[in-house]
C-alpha cells in the first residue's frame, strides 16, 4: 500500500509539473498550451465537425487568429506611393476634359494636333511602334502641349531611349511673331552677362601697371562658326521632350555647330537626364540636353524623307536654282500617290531636310570674311598676307533620292518591304534606315510618315575607335640660345683649357712686342 500511495504522490507531482509546463506562456503570442487545448476542446465540442482529426489543425489556427484579432491595433501606417501611383496621378490629368465640353468641333479643326491614332495605326501595320496604350497617352500628352504652346504644327517625332530613363520628342513649329520675345530675352541676358568682363580686364590692366608685362602669345584660336538662326538650317523646328506622357514637356535649345561637330566624333548613351554632363573627348560644349538636340538634327537630316514629288520646290527659287541652294518646298497639289510595289522595288523616296554639312551648318558660312572695321584696323602688311578664299562646302541637294545615298559599312543604306505579301492590295511600304537603326517611315497613298525609336547612335559599320589627342604645341619657338646641348667629356675639356692657354700666351707675347717698341720710340 506504501509503494501505491508514493507511486500515486508521483503522479501527482508529474502532472502538476506539466501542468505548470503548459501554463508557460509564449515569448511571441503570450499564450499558453493550456489554455490554447481547452478553447480548442471547446470548439470541437460547439461545433462537432466531421473527420475532426483531419481539421484539428485548421481549427487550432483559427483559435490563435481569434485571439490575435482581439490584441491587434486598427490603425495601420500609409504606405508610400510608389513611382506608378505618382505617375497614375500625373496621366490621370490627361483623361480629364476641362471645361463645359462645349464648342469643340472648331477648336478640333483649328487645332495644329497630329493624327497620333492613326499614325499608331500604320506603324503597327509596319511592325514598329509603340503600342496602342501608350501611343494614345502620347497623343493626349500632344494634346496639353499645343495647348501650353502657340504652336503653327506639331508632330510626334519619336522616342530616344537612355539607361535610366527615355525621352518623348515631340517637333513643333510656333506661329509668326510667337518666339521673336523669347529670343530678344536671351539677347540681352546674353549681353548682361558679357558686359562685366572688359569692366574686369580694366581693372587687371590698372594693377598690372608698374610690372613687367608677361610674355604675348602669338595664338589665334579659329573662329566661331555662327550658329543658324531659327526657323532655318538645323534649327528649323523647336523640340519638345518629357520622360513619360503625362510629365510636362520641356524644350530643347538651339543646336549649334560646335556641337553637331562634336556629336559627330563621339559616343554616348543618353542618361535620362537633361541636366546630365557629357563626358567625352573631344569635351562637348554642352550637356545632355544638347547633346540630345544635336542627335534629333543629325537624325532628322539623315532620315526624314517622303515619296518622290510629293514635295516641289517653290516657283520663285529660279534664281536659286542656279547656285544650288534651293531651301524652301511645298506640297504637289497634283500629287497621287505613287503604287506600293514600286516604292519598294524603286526606292521612290527623296530627302525633304536640309543635310548638315561638315561645318556643322545646313547654309556654309566664310569664315575668312573680316567686317569692315576689322579692316581698316588691319596693317598694310597683313593684308597682303590674307590667305585665299576657301572654296564654299557643298552637300547633297534638297529634295535628293535615297538611291545616291552611300553604303554602309558594304550594305544598302535602306531598306524597305512591304507590310502584307498576302494582301498587298491593302499593304503600305515600309522604309528601315541602316544609317541610323531605328527611323523607319511609311507611306500609303497620299500619307506617309516618319518615326525614330531607338538609342540615338548612328552605325559606325566598325568598332568605335576613340580620338587620339592632338600632339601638344610648342610654348616657345626653340634656337641657339635655348636649345639644349650635351655635356662635354673630360678629354674634351682638357683640350679646350690648353688651346684657350695657348691664346692667351699668344696674346701676352704680342702684347711685351708691342711694349718695347714704343720704348724705343721714346729713346729716339
Amino acid at each position: 500500500m506504501e509503494s501505491e500511495r508514493a507511486l500515486n504522490n508521483q503522479r501527482e507531482q508529474t502532472a502538476i509539473s506539466f501542468k505548470a509546463f503548459m501554463l508557460k506562456n509564449s515569448t511571441k503570442s503570450n499564450i499558453n498550451l493550456y489554455d490554447h487545448l481547452a478553447r480548442l476542446l471547446t470548439k470541437v465540442m460547439d461545433e462537432r465537425p466531421e473527420n475532426v482529426v483531419d481539421v484539428i489543425e485548421d481549427m487550432s489556427l483559427e483559435v490563435k487568429r481569434e485571439l490575435l484579432q482581439d490584441m491587434q491595433s486598427t490603425l495601420r501606417d500609409t504606405p508610400l506611393a510608389s513611382a506608378a501611383q505618382l505617375l497614375a496621378k500625373q496621366q490621370k490629368l490627361l483623361f480629364s476634359r476641362g471645361g463645359d465640353g462645349g464648342d469643340r468641333e472648331e477648336e478640333l479643326v483649328e487645332t495644329p494636333l497630329p493624327n497620333v491614332s492613326e499614325l499608331s495605326y500604320y506603324l503597327e501595320q509596319a511592325g514598329v511602334g509603340l503600342g496602342r496604350e501608350e501611343m494614345l497617352r502620347v497623343f493626349l500628352a500632344l494634346k496639353q502641349l499645343v495647348d501650353s504652346q502657340p504652336l503653327a504644327h506639331c508632330r510626334f517625332w519619336g522616342k530616344i531611349l537612355g539607361t535610366e530613363g527615355n525621352y518623348l520628342v515631340a517637333e513643333g513649329g510656333y506661329r509668326e511673331g510667337e518666339e521673336e520675345e523669347e529670343e530678344g530675352r536671351e539677347e540681352t541676358a546674353e549681353e548682361d552677362e558679357r558686359d562685366p568682363e572688359p569692366q574686369e580686364e580694366d581693372e587687371e590692366a590698372e594693377v598690372m601697371e608698374g610690372i613687367d608685362p608677361f610674355p604675348s602669345s602669338n595664338y589665334k584660336p579659329p573662329p566661331v562658326v555662327p550658329k543658324e538662326e531659327n526657323g532655318t538650317g538645323a534649327n528649323k523646328f523647336t523640340y519638345f521632350v518629357c520622360s513619360q506622357p503625362g510629365l510636362p514637356w520641356v524644350r530643347l535649345p538651339p543646336v549649334t555647330p560646335a556641337q553637331i561637330t562634336v556629336a559627330r566624333q563621339i559616343r554616348k548613351f543618353f542618361t535620362g537626364k537633361l541636366d546630365a554632363p557629357i563626358v567625352s573627348y573631344p569635351p562637348f560644349p554642352g550637356n545632355e540636353a544638347n547633346y540630345l538636340r544635336a542627335q534629333i538634327a543629325r537624325i532628322s537630316a539623315g532620315t526624314h524623307v517622303s515619296p518622290l514629288r510629293f514635295y516641289q520646290f517653290a516657283e520663285g527659287d529660279g534664281e536659286e536654282e542656279e547656285e544650288g541652294a534651293r531651301e524652301s518646298f511645298e506640297e504637289n497639289s497634283d500629287f497621287e500617290g505613287i503604287p506600293v510595289a514600286e516604292m519598294v522595288e524603286s526606292l521612290s523616296w527623296v530627302h525633304h531636310v536640309q543635310y548638315i554639312l561638315q561645318q556643322g551648318r545646313c547654309k556654309w558660312v566664310n569664315l575668312a570674311d573680316k567686317p569692315e572695321d576689322d579692316f581698316e584696323e588691319a596693317d598694310e602688311e597683313e593684308k597682303q598676307e590674307e590667305p585665299d578664299e576657301p572654296e564654299p562646302e557643298v552637300g547633297p541637294a534638297l529634295l535628293s533620292p535615297i538611291s545616291e545615298d552611300t553604303d554602309v559599312a558594304g550594305t544598302s543604306p535602306w531598306t524597305s518591304k512591304m507590310s502584307s505579301n498576302l494582301l498587298p492590295q491593302f499593304a503600305i511600304a515600309v522604309l528601315r534606315s541602316s544609317l541610323w537603326p531605328g527611323a523607319y517611315a511609311y507611306a500609303s497613298g497620299k500619307k506617309f510618315e516618319n518615326i525614330y525609336i531607338g538609342w540615338g547612335l548612328k552605325c559606325s559599320g566598325r568598332g568605335y575607335t576613340p580620338s587620339i589627342p592632338s600632339v601638344p604645341q610648342q610654348e616657345y619657338p626653340s634656337g641657339p640660345e635655348i636649345s639644349e646641348a650635351m655635356d662635354p667629356s673630360l678629354e674634351e675639356e682638357q683640350a679646350l683649357k690648353a688651346v684657350m692657354e695657348e691664346q692667351r700666351a699668344a696674346q701676352e707675347d704680342t702684347e711685351g712686342l708691342g711694349g718695347d717698341e714704343e720704348d724705343e720710340d721714346d729713346d729716339d
